[in-house]
């Protein structure tokens, strides 16, 4: 019973643990401004074509510029494409990877990204589909934009869709680097009255949490 009781406890702290990391390391925002240039974006409206309401967040992370890989602030779109690369590459996306490979990998998803290092050196074009739940919709400067709640097989309206933005800019004033995940969740297959969006509240709290977790191992990409 004691080796087991130690384990629980070990258990429990380090998890604490990693929950206040990514607390305190990163801001969570919801809902998201009403300025926000996402909702006047292209995707948005392409998408959403009923203005259904929506689960909506973003999660941001600073960074001082002295502890960005120099070589990311050279060009335009360096920097965020390598975060982008980072979060579907790096360890907080690989249980869902390794969940949705064992479901939906095969011949009919082979021109698909599937494995850690495809996912760690595409440039995430538009249209690049990944792991058989994702596809690239937009592409800036800074700003990758990903379609999700169904196979992108599937490019009809529906009732589960959504839009994720991984983003990252630089402050110039306060010598930082900005990286964020926006999320938008809605129903694009019908109209839906209310103003409640469609994620119930677990599952927000939940969705939450795992983009804190998927902000945190994606900026360890972009980081000396």
């Amino acid at each position: 019973m004691g080796i087991i009781r130690k384990t629980f406890y070990t258990t429990v702290l380090t998890g604490a643990s990693v929950f206040g990391y990514l607390g305190s390391t990163t801001t969570l925002i919801s809902p998201l401004p009403q300025d926000d240039p996402f909702w006047r974006s292209r995707s948005f409206a392409r998408y959403n074509v009923h203005h259904n309401a929506c689960t909506q967040d973003i999660c941001v992370k600073r960074i001082p510029l002295d502890k960005i890989r120099p070589e990311l602030l050279q060009k335009e779109g360096d920097l965020v494409l390598e975060f982008c690369r980072g979060v579907w590459g790096g360890l907080g996306y690989k249980p869902q990877r390794a969940y949705l490979a064992r479901k939906y990998q095969g011949p009919a998803t082979a021109s698909q990204l599937w494995t850690s290092e495809q996912l760690s050196k595409s440039t995430y074009e538009r249209g690049t589909q990944i792991t058989d739940h994702f596809e690239v919709v937009e592409k800036t400067p800074t700003d990758i934009v990903v379609r999700c709640g169904d196979t992108p097989r599937n490019p009809n309206p529906r009732d589960s869709d959504g839009l994720f933005v991984i983003s990252a800019e630089v402050d110039k004033q306060r010598n930082e680097a900005v990286l964020a995940l926006k999320s938008c969740f809605f129903n694009s297959g019908r109209k839906v009255e209310g103003i409640q969006g469609p994620t119930p509240g677990w599952m927000e709290e939940a969705h939450r949490w795992y983009t804190r977790l998927w902000m945190a191992t994606g900026a360890w990409r972009v980081t000396r």
